[in-house]
């Protein structure tokens, strides 16, 4: 396994657009996407017992899992998350139509900056489940922008926060986040 956290240069052939690290834990790269010309592909390593992964790709499932393991243990934070979510869907994450735009939006710097100040409120979620609230932020962020640029009817990351917070049974969750 490797010991640097630092991503491959390209995936599946395209290019990396930005890398940084998350935390001690987590690594992210931002990579040109295929879908649009403003599409991306997001990709992150994790370190486990000192080693980092290899470079995965953030799945719907994967994120809802851990939303669900945070919900099982703290349900009221939990819910505060997700309304957090479904606010960002509604009001402040919209489709990249430039460049500049999604260039702009994916600065590490300012990402990060927005992610570390609004994850302080959830903070009693951080030892939850398996990713940090920090990461799971930040990797909603990005599926949330990438959803809506590559369709302007997105609606699949929206419904998922609904399933999640009205308690569907978990074959509904699931559907709703392995939804193709």
């Amino acid at each position: 396994m490797p010991q640097n956290p630092a991503m491959p240069r390209t995936t599946k052939g395209q290019p990396l657009l930005k890398e940084f690290p998350v935390n001690g834990a987590f690594y992210i790269g931002i990579y040109q996407g295929t879908i649009s010309t403003q599409d991306i592909i997001i990709k992150y390593r994790q370190k486990e017992n000192g080693v980092w992964s290899k470079p995965r790709t953030p799945k719907h499932i994967h994120w809802a899992v851990d939303i669900l393991i945070k919900q099982y243990q703290d349900n009221q934070t939990t819910n505060q998350l997700l309304d957090f979510f479904i606010d960002l869907w509604d009001n402040n994450i919209s489709p990249w139509h430039t460049n500049a735009e999604r260039m702009a939006f994916i600065d590490p710097l300012t990402l990060l900056n927005d992610v570390n100040r609004e994850a302080v409120q959830y903070a009693t979620l951080a030892q939850k489940g398996e990713y940090s609230v920090k990461f799971l932020i930040l990797l909603a962020k990005l599926l949330m922008a990438q959803e809506k640029t590559n369709n302007n009817q997105a609606y699949m990351f929206r419904q998922l926060l609904e399933a999640l917070k009205s308690h569907n049974n978990i074959f509904k969750i699931v559907s709703t986040a392995t939804h193709r």
